[in-house]
């Protein structure tokens, strides 16, 4: 009898939550897109937030010239808080990392739509630098080290490095996350960690690196000579722009197309650039994402739990 009405319970908790999360739902698309309830697009904080604010604003504009919905753009304080933001009803459209799509999509069913293009290629990697001078010239050197990665929800700045040395076997003495790429790569500048982990991408056409460093050359003009790459890890499918569930379909189809327009325009390609780095969007689906849930799997990692 006990274990009857234990059952009838968890029903009814569950009916319970699947009517509050359709409330939820409908409340969320009503009259989106209006002054009353704008679309709202989140980008993660992986480079100087006011930076990104301008650039984000400058999209809304376009995609609002372009289809005459309103829009709202935001820069939370981590990767995860964009993720819930999608979960929650809070965010519409986030411009999400690879590994943060993995989990926002596994958490929630966002759905990835498309794909940044980077130097002609959508897929890119980590790398782990250290000071030229300090005598860390290889993965087995970082051994007893302190490390400076990016967030914890960074493919390229967390969860891929960490897996490597995981891997390996190599210890750090310790860790700490700087909250951005630039910012990891300030870190090992200024001495206060050993190692960064941050993004890779190959040079461009006149042989001047894209890696996070170059973020950091206009103030740190010997960037580039002070910080040196120790290694590299494996090729990650490049970033996204990802939709919440339950997004109505014609708005949803209305905005992707208006996003792939900019993608290709001048102005959208000289202001991605300045956002993200980014040359292009390419169309995206989510099986270009298993090789993601492979690895983390191979290396006996779940997503979730790696977020903790």
């Amino acid at each position: 009898m006990k274990r009857l009405i234990m059952l009838a319970l968890a029903a009814l908790l569950l009916v319970f939550a699947c009517g509050n999360q359709d409330s939820r739902l409908a409340k969320a698309n009503r009259k989106l897109g209006s002054k009353q309830n704008p679309i709202k697009m989140f980008f993660v904080p992986s480079m100087e937030a006011g930076k990104v604010v301008q650039s984000g604003e400058a999209i809304a504009e376009y995609l609002r010239k372009e289809t005459g919905f309103q829009f709202k753009v935001a820069v939370p304080t981590s990767y995860a808080a964009v993720i819930e933001a999608l979960g929650t009803y809070q965010a519409d459209i986030a411009w999400l990392p690879t590994y943060a799509y993995v989990l926002a999509k596994q958490k929630y069913d966002a759905q990835v739509e498309l794909m940044t293009v980077r130097n002609g290629l959508t897929k890119y990697r980590g790398q782990l630098v250290a000071r030229t001078d300090s005598g860390i010239k290889s993965l087995a050197d970082i051994e007893g080290k302190v490390i400076a990665y990016t967030d914890a929800a960074s493919t390229s700045g967390y969860i891929y490095p960490s897996a490597i040395l995981k891997q390996k076997g190599i210890t750090p003495k310790d860790y700490f996350f700087a909250g951005g790429h630039p910012q990891a790569i300030l870190a090992v500048y200024s001495g206060r960690a050993d190692v960064a982990c941050t993004y890779w991408s190959p040079a461009d056409d006149t042989g001047k690196p894209m890696d996070a460093r170059e973020k950091l050359l206009e103030t740190h003009p010997d960037v580039f000579e002070k910080i040196s790459i120790v290694d590299y890890t494996d090729w990650i499918p490049n970033d996204t722009v990802t939709f919440r569930k339950g997004l109505p379909a014609e708005l949803e189809s209305q905005v992707l197309e208006a996003l792939y327009r900019y993608g290709q325009s001048d102005e959208g390609k000289k202001n991605l650039k300045e956002l993200y780095d980014i040359d292009g969007l390419e169309r995206a689906s989510d099986k270009d994402y298993d090789v993601v849930r492979q690895t983390l799997k191979a290396m006996n990692m779940d997503p979730a739990e790696l977020l903790k």
